[in-house]
């Protein structure tokens, strides 16, 4: 189908790369640069066009016909090609920017080369929707007479929202923060996610039909109650925000916050929310610490070199990774190997396979960590491995700021549950725990599903 049938194997693979470093720690801008449309067009002409697209079937949780679309850019059919990717994906311009990208590292390409650049495709095929005019907002051509809420605007319930009100259903989306998109806005920097993007696509849904309610929080502002008796179904998608905490002595000095208030506080002051960042949260001229190796920790990372942080060093408890697959990780498996994320470039230095053993203060005030290696000893048959800390490998680090970015361990204590109302549907992290915004995106889509079947008997 591609231009060139063995281009997978002359055609080197290119990635846009990023703004210079000095140039983009000066704004909260996106930092992905984008590759010109000859370079797209090669781009896609390295899709093997394989038998079995693992890219599709096993990589990507939503199901986008990569193949297909990769084809299409490749003929430089670029509407037939937006056509194909809006089957299976309500926003491309969300995953595109900051889903890892899972399908690549199933690519059948990255065998025994370099994958495809799937995600950079993907962005430029919605990027040509909008900048088009090819993407409006038409709304369902009747209603069914069936009424839906959804608790949380977050990718699960904007999908579910999109999804049920193209097939006809009346849907109220419940925010409790003062604007939508869940962490898309709130938990996710400018630099990796630009908020325009959002309000674009929440606009745009609010002219096909969607109603959206903000600063409403579901079990005190309204009672789930009060949904069950106006709504014929209620979806919560309400996430997985309450952070796991790290106990140690210590544990109340000033200057130890969670990730996520710290990332909030950001977004809001670029938002317009608040008019300067709160000084227990800012960074400048200090020396930070970011416990926990993922995505929140490296948001962590360049949000504190944007403040100006004296410092920036990240600690995990887990081993360093490889820099290839080892033998336990073949492909298509997700691989699992050590990554440098465009914050890690800026400026920080990462620190494996450590615990920490108390925060150190002075006056009330944090002063820094007392750590230890640990190493990782295998646990009995059917038991995970656990760490055990490593004797003489004491240290302490200096520290004005910590932030605890080791991810979340379910649903905020307020919200409604299963077990009051088992009538109810729910999608996303609130029922998965938390993970990456394409799966949240696919729950939604399967719940939607499921609610329509529920309420009229059929899908379309």
């Amino acid at each position: 189908m591609n231009d060139d049938s063995f281009a997978f194997l002359t055609v080197p693979r290119k990635v846009a790369g990023y703004r210079p470093a000095i140039e983009r720690l000066k704004d909260y801008r996106p930092v992905e640069k984008k590759l010109s449309s000859e370079d797209l067009h090669s781009q896609a002409t390295r899709c093997m066009d394989c038998g079995i697209p693992f890219c599709h079937s096993v990589g990507c949780p939503i199901e986008n016909s990569i193949p297909e679309f990769n084809a299409l850019v490749a003929a430089n059919r670029w509407s037939e090609a937006l056509a194909v990717l809006l089957e299976t994906c309500p926003f491309p311009e969300f995953t595109s920017r900051i889903c890892p990208a899972p399908c690549e590292g199933a690519c059948v390409n990255g065998l025994d080369g370099d994958a495809v650049t799937i995600r950079e495709i993907e962005g430029a095929i919605i990027d040509y929707g909008f900048e088009s005019g090819e993407i409006r907002p038409p709304p369902p051509a009747s209603r069914n007479g069936k009424k839906v809420a959804i608790v949380g605007s977050g990718p699960a319930g904007l999908t579910a929202a999109y999804q049920l009100n193209q097939r006809g259903f009346s849907v109220t989306v419940y925010e409790a923060a003062a604007k939508l998109g869940g962490l898309l806005r709130y938990g996710i920097p400018d630099f990796k996610l630009d908020k325009k993007l959002v309000e674009r696509r929440v606009k745009l849904m609010e002219a096909e039909g969607i109603t959206f309610e903000c600063n409403v929080r579901v079990g005190s502002d309204i009672s789930a109650s009060f949904l069950k008796n106006r709504f014929d179904a209620v979806l919560l998608a309400c996430g997985a925000r309450k952070p796991r905490d790290l106990p140690a002595p210590g544990r109340d000095l000033e200057g130890i916050h969670f990730a996520l208030d710290f990332l909030t506080n950001q977004n809001q002051v670029i938002g317009g929310e608040v008019e300067a960042v709160d000084r227990k949260y800012l960074a400048k001229g200090k020396r930070v610490i970011v416990i926990g190796g993922g995505d929140t920790g490296s948001d962590c990372i360049g949000t504190s070199n944007r403040q100006g942080a004296l410092s920036v060093k990240q600690l995990e408890i887990m081993p360093q990774p490889p820099e290839k697959r080892g033998p336990k990780n073949p492909w298509p498996q997700w691989p699992l190997i050590l990554r440098e994320s465009s914050s890690h470039k800026e400026g920080s230095k990462r620190m494996f396979s450590l615990t920490t053993l108390e925060y150190l203060g002075k006056d009330g005030k944090l002063c820094g960590l007392r750590c230890a290696q640990v190493e990782w000893k295998a646990g009995k048959p059917g038991e995970r491995p656990s760490p055990k800390i490593i004797e003489g490998s004491e240290f302490t680090i200096d520290a004005d700021l910590v932030f605890l970015a080791m991810g979340f361990v379910g649903a905020e204590d307020d919200v409604p549950t299963l077990k009051d109302y088992p009538e109810f549907f729910a999608c996303g992290d609130f029922v998965s725990g938390p993970s990456l915004v394409v799966r949240a995106m696919a729950s939604g889509k399967k719940v939607a599903t499921q609610i329509e079947k529920k309420l009229l008997g059929k899908i379309k």
